[in-house]
């Protein structure tokens, strides 16, 4: 058996032949999440504050809450499907479901600080 690493866990699914299938681990999916940039503002969308929530099944299904900064945001279709194809690529997942919510509203609150410090807006 391997040692756990970051990107995954030991728990998970077993295999037939009695292997452990590693889970990916929440940080390793924002890892692959914040290498996707809202295109009109140079930050990625993670530090943005547009994920919600990111649950990972006990399968290696994925499921992310995420949002847009305004509901008519011209990459409404592109971003979920970036955000999904990011997450299927990192180890372990087996699916990805993407669901944009608008309940809370996005805001400039929900930015980190070095997304507020890239945008000039401390």
């Amino acid at each position: 058996m391997t040692e756990p690493t970051e990107t995954a866990a030991i728990t998970g699914s077993w295999t037939p032949e009695g292997e452990a299938i590693a889970l990916p681990s929440e940080g390793a999916l924002l890892d692959a999440i914040a290498t996707i940039y809202d295109p009109e503002i140079p930050v990625n969308i993670y530090e943005l504050g547009l994920i919600y929530a990111v649950d990972i099944s006990d399968t290696g299904a994925v499921k992310v809450e995420m949002t847009l900064t305004a509901p008519g945001c011209p990459s409404a279709q592109e971003l979920p499907v970036q955000v999904r194809d990011a997450i299927l690529a990192v180890p372990g997942v087996i699916s990805a479901d993407v669901e944009t919510v608008w309940d809370p509203p996005w805001d400039p609150s929900r930015m980190t600080d070095e997304a507020r410090l890239s945008l000039n807006m401390f």
